[in-house]
């Protein structure tokens, strides 16, 4: 009889090292974020229209995300055939070498058009590393952590990418205060400098870290797919299309944290740090509100606390973005920890969960890597459909409220479609029933 496979005696130490690494990998992955809303518009492309400027700096942004569902083929492969641990390594040090890249580019003055075009290069090379990132560490997470826990083990992924754009965020608001020209000469490149200290620290966590039990014994069985794209695409092509959907939930976060920190500095005339200072607040809240969802969803289920989320986020993104068109910043500040600290981190922090319990252990990190990037591409290139579709007037944010409204909306009912699985044995997950044919 199949024995259930156990994880590690300290599954806690998977977690931790999913955490710092996602904190690393997105950190790097953040301080591009806020630099294509703040600065880049000005040192990488022409200044003479200036709208224009922006919605490309943020297409520069978005194109990492075309890398991702390629990465995410590789990575996959990679993951699923030859182990969790691998790929979690090969992302930390090319994320680490891209960013640090970045920040020495020369600037638009200095060779004109060629400096966009080494920023896609190594924004590219970003896209890589993120594809393989999240699914290799949510994969480790889940297959080490105990069989009624797995959504709060796995949710550390995700507390770690909330720490990364806090760090992220950090750095950037005293550099952010400096004067005018500082910033646009020189400043703006130490965020992407220190990226390789945060590089150290995470390999240095990562390097003990085991592979995961139920990866060995399939490998010691000689089990473990020769291609696994093949056997993903023949046996859960349903659930990667689900997936894809699924992470549209994505858009919020981009949204929240890259377009509307645009349209508050740039259009409305906000203060830059106070803006910064919202998004620290709200992921800081973050970081406590998604292991308590994950704790709830292994009660009741991985799919009502998504879409519970999602559902949230559709509704509150509207006053989120009227009060920015207003200047209310006491309301700003409100609904922006509801919308992004608390709300969105519902669907946030069981997403690892209800997306890896979809799969066999064949074709995991596969599976969600492929779904989730695909679906992230939107969520990449948000900001600049939303940059295109800010209309002029006082009530020019509603086309991106509605945006953002239908694409959480388009998640719910993705996640709604899916199996519920946290009450499956880890052994169970992902296997298909055998049909028998009768015949007379």
């Amino acid at each position: 009889m199949h024995q259930p496979v156990t994880g590690v005696k300290a599954p806690g130490k998977a977690a931790l090292a999913s955490w710092i690494g996602s904190a690393v990998e997105y950190y790097d992955f953040f301080i591009y974020g806020t630099a294509a809303a703040l600065i880049f518009p000005e040192i990488f492309f022409s200044a003479e229209n200036p709208q224009a400027a922006a919605i490309a700096s943020f297409a520069t942004f978005g194109v990492a995300y075309i890398a991702r569902p390629f990465g995410a083929v590789i990575l996959g492969h990679i993951g699923d055939k030859f182990g969790r641990k691998k790929v979690l390594t090969f992302t930390l040090l090319l994320m680490g070498f891209s960013t640090f890249i970045i920040g020495c580019l020369p600037t638009y003055d200095h060779v004109g058009i060629l400096a966009p075009i080494l920023l896609v290069v190594a924004r590219l090379l970003q896209g890589v590393s993120a594809a393989g990132e999240q699914a290799g560490a949510n994969s480790m997470t889940l297959e080490h952590a105990p069989p009624n826990r797995r959504a709060f083990f796995t949710s550390f992924t995700l507390s770690g990418t909330q720490a990364g754009l806090i760090l992220a965020t950090l750095v950037f608001i005293p550099i952010s205060k400096l004067p005018e020209a500082d910033l646009l000469s020189w400043a703006w490149r130490i965020p992407f400098f220190l990226s390789l200290v945060v590089v150290v620290v995470g390999f240095w966590v990562r390097r003990t870290l085991p592979e995961t039990p139920v990866f060995l014994e399939e490998t010691k069985k000689h089990e473990t797919a020769e291609v696994p794209f093949v056997m993903l695409f023949s046996n859960h092509w349903a659930d990667v299309l689900r997936i894809i959907f699924a992470a549209l939930i994505s858009v919020v976060s981009t949204i929240f944290s890259v377009f509307t920190l645009s349209y508050a500095v740039n259009t409305m005339q906000i203060d830059r740090s106070t803006m910064l200072t919202v998004l620290v607040l709200a992921n800081l809240v973050a970081l406590g509100a998604i292991p308590l969802w994950a704790s709830l969803a292994d009660r009741v289920g991985r799919k009502p606390i998504f879409i519970l989320g999602a559902l949230g986020c559709a509704v509150l993104i509207w006053p989120y973005i009227w009060a920015i068109s207003q200047g209310n910043l006491p309301l700003i500040f409100v609904v922006g920890i509801l919308l992004s600290g608390i709300v969105y981190s519902a669907s946030n922090g069981v997403w690892p969960a209800l997306y890896g319990e979809m799969f066999d252990t064949r074709v995991r990190l596969s599976g969600m890597a492929i779904g989730t990037q695909i679906g992230f591409a939107l969520g990449g290139f948000a900001p600049t459909i939303s940059a295109a579709l800010l209309g002029t007037g006082p009530n020019g944010w509603v086309p991106v409220a509605a945006f953002t409204s239908v694409t959480a909306i388009i998640a719910a009912v993705s996640a709604a479609t899916a199996s519920e699985t946290y009450r499956t044995p880890m052994q169970d997950l992902g296997k298909r029933p055998v049909r028998i044919s009768v015949t007379a």
